[in-house]
């Protein structure tokens, strides 16, 4: 057998010098706290604003910088593990979060706390496509299941539990600890890191000599997802294409990322390696994680605020609603990706998505007098469905892919959630204010003298008021006032059943998908790499 061969032979049964799992919780830690920075400082705004003497709209800037940055590494982080190496490029990230976390608690006005996050998003973008890569370098393609259900559990738990205890921080200590608390988790994730974590013999580091940076594509690909990010977190604040510098920011983001389409194609070596979508599997599993983000942090977002808006929930008895769903999630992300040693993850993936749409179609039974039970029945209905859904994603995304191929496509997939999630949020909170006020003004058309129903409401709630003490006038005046109110409550309540019917329909819609895919699982042939 010739050397080569043996070289190769090798490689394929390279293995790491440790127990894979221990690995694999080593790089979840710092990822669980990127993504957990995602959401936790979202309740914390008013807190940061006061203290930083700055108003409500500048303090949003402390979210939208670091979703800005964190989107641009996304996609990069697989060319810059190439040139300096995927462990020192994570070790490098943690690095960078932790360090600009510490800054951000300590950032003594707001300018320097956007700048500081801008930082911590660049750190947080490279670790959830390093850690996938490193997963499935780690593992054989049997076991990969089982490990990205651990990779699973950390990035479906954190968004749940971000606001909730971003709040509970806040309420009993500062917001400055929201940063803080990143500190000893990273000195431990570099720590094992350090010891743990080895690049394999087949990754192959690029030699300064050879390479040739793409300055074109790399400038257009931070333009178009910078702006890209800033439009969908801004859009709705600013009343989308109503605000001139909203649209021209779109107009600057499509311009820049149809050309990165058509440029970063052609280059030999490519910032992007959009090759990779000619595989149909990948596609298609890419296209599933954007719908999949797109419903997860649109329903995310819609219960909490559902229960503290309409339900008169406070922020922590919200997070508790949600918390059972990250329970169940925790529990059967292992099954599954026990399963996908099994059975064929397409299987896996329609039994996801049926189970997922279901829960969000129940959710449009809601009413103004749903009890705390019902809600959480449905969220861990919904998280049943997550769970089978992300680890068969990721799974198969990788399942045709040439190995060294792990880095550029993780950092496309967690793209693809990110801007999923992104759009979700964006097109649920639009939703949920157009047809609130559309239904107000239906609703408004019954309130009418004529109507005998109002009418009776009326006289009986002035009557009621009167017997409280309230002169005839202002029991007249107050019961108009509490009819408005009802009225309001009843349209923002079928708003969020809009906003439900429309993820449930989303998630139906990506049933079709899966027959794109190649058969991944027991009996399917795998290239060999």
């Amino acid at each position: 057998m010739s050397s080569a061969a043996l070289t190769m032979n090798g490689a394929d049964e390279w293995r790491p010098a440790v127990n894979p799992w221990i690995i694999a919780l080593a790089v979840t830690l710092a990822t669980f706290m990127e993504v957990l920075d995602t959401s936790i400082a979202n309740v914390a705004l008013p807190h940061i604003a006061g203290s930083l003497s700055a108003g409500t709209d500048e303090s949003t800037w402390v979210l939208t910088s670091y979703l800005v940055s964190n989107a641009i590494v996304l996609p990069l982080s697989g060319w810059l593990s190439s040139i300096v190496g995927r462990k020192r490029f994570y070790m490098g990230c943690v690095m960078l979060f932790t360090i600009s976390s510490f800054l951000c608690g300590l950032a003594p006005n707001l300018p320097m706390l956007i700048f500081f996050r801008v930082l911590q998003g660049a750190g947080g973008g490279g670790l959830q496509p390093s850690e996938q890569a490193i997963l499935a370098d780690t593992f054989p393609p049997a076991k990969r299941g089982m490990a990205f259900a651990v990779y699973g559990v950390a990035v479906v738990m954190a968004p749940a539990i971000g606001p909730t205890l971003g709040g509970w921080i806040t309420d009993n200590y500062t917001w400055r600890w929201i940063f803080f608390v990143n500190i000893p988790v990273g000195i431990v994730s570099l720590l094992l890191t350090s010891r743990l974590i080895q690049d394999p013999p087949y990754f192959r580091r690029r030699q300064l000599s050879e390479l040739k940076i793409d300055y074109v594509g790399l400038g257009f690909v931070a333009v178009g997802l910078g702006t890209l990010q800033v439009v969908l977190d801004k859009g709705q604040r600013e009343d989308w294409f109503e605000s001139h510098w909203i649209l021209a920011l779109s107009l600057i983001s499509v311009a820049s990322l149809l050309f990165v389409l058509l440029w970063e194609w052609y280059q030999k070596d490519p910032i992007i390696e959009l090759h990779l979508f000619k595989d149909r599997t990948f596609a298609s599993a890419n296209f599933m994680m954007f719908l999949l983000g797109f419903a997860l942090l649109g329903s995310t977002l819609l219960l909490p605020l559902f229960m503290q808006t309409l339900l008169g929930y406070t922020a922590e008895q919200a997070g508790m609603g949600l918390s059972p769903g990250g329970f169940a999630i925790m529990v059967l992300m292992p099954l599954v990706g026990f399963l996908l040693g099994r059975y064929d993850a397409r299987r896996l993936m329609i039994f996801g998505l049926v189970v997922l749409s279901f829960s969000l179609f129940h959710m449009t039974n809601f009413d103004l007098g749903v009890d705390f039970r019902t809600v959480v029945i449905a969220r861990m209905i919904q998280a049943v469905g997550l769970a089978f859904l992300f680890v068969p994603i990721n799974t198969a995304a990788y399942a045709y892919l040439p190995r060294e191929k792990n880095n550029a496509a993780s950092g496309l997939m967690n793209l693809a959630r990110n801007i999923g999630g992104s759009v979700g949020i964006s097109v649920v909170t639009t939703m949920l204010a157009r047809r609130a006020q559309h239904h107000q003004v239906n609703l408004a058309g019954h309130l009418s003298p004529g109507n005998p129903r109002f009418q009776s409401m009326l006289q009986g709630m002035t009557q009621t008021l009167q017997a409280r003490g309230f002169s005839p006038t202002d029991a007249m005046h107050k019961a108009y006032g509490l009819l408005q109110g009802t009225l309001f409550r009843q349209a923002n309540m079928l708003a969020y059943i809009d906003c439900f019917w429309l993820l449930g329909v989303a998630t139906l819609g990506m049933i079709p998908l899966v027959f794109l895919m190649k058969k991944t699982g027991p009996g399917s042939r795998m290239p060999v790499h």
